[in-house]
């Protein structure tokens, strides 16, 4: 989605927290670098304004904040909840009208459960 991630995993060392900030400390970093570098972005310095007055609001950013301070965890502790999640995922772009079929978007594992290979290699719930 264009505004917001939706990510199932599973931390091999019982550590989800740090797998999370892991996460979001290097992606944070390499789309700033990104966007910074992209001589054909026309909002870029647009964009590292609005990161860099995200970032001076909140003690613990050092450069600009590219994500929120908050996540929204849910476990998934049946098979049940696990299918439920997968298909609120992949329906979402289909929801918010921007595909007709979930695995049209280029960015879901709905892709890979549609039989196909999507762009990161994923583990089948």
């Amino acid at each position: 989605m264009p505004s917001h991630v939706h990510l199932i995993f599973r931390a091999k060392n019982n550590n989800p927290g740090d797998v999370l900030r892991d996460f979001k400390v290097h992606t944070s970093k390499k789309l700033q670098k990104e966007i910074s570098e992209n001589i054909q972005e026309s909002r870029k310095e647009w964009l590292l304004w609005m990161f860099k007055r995200a970032g001076d609001k909140t003690s613990n950013v050092t450069n600009g904040q590219f994500w929120q301070q908050h996540n929204k965890p849910i476990e998934l502790w049946s098979n049940e909840v696990i299918d439920q999640k997968v298909d609120y995922i992949h329906n979402n772009p289909v929801e918010a009208g921007f595909v007709t079929e979930d695995y049209h978007w280029k960015y879901s594992s709905a892709i890979d459960f549609s039989g196909e290979k999507g762009l990161l290699e994923i583990d089948m719930v």
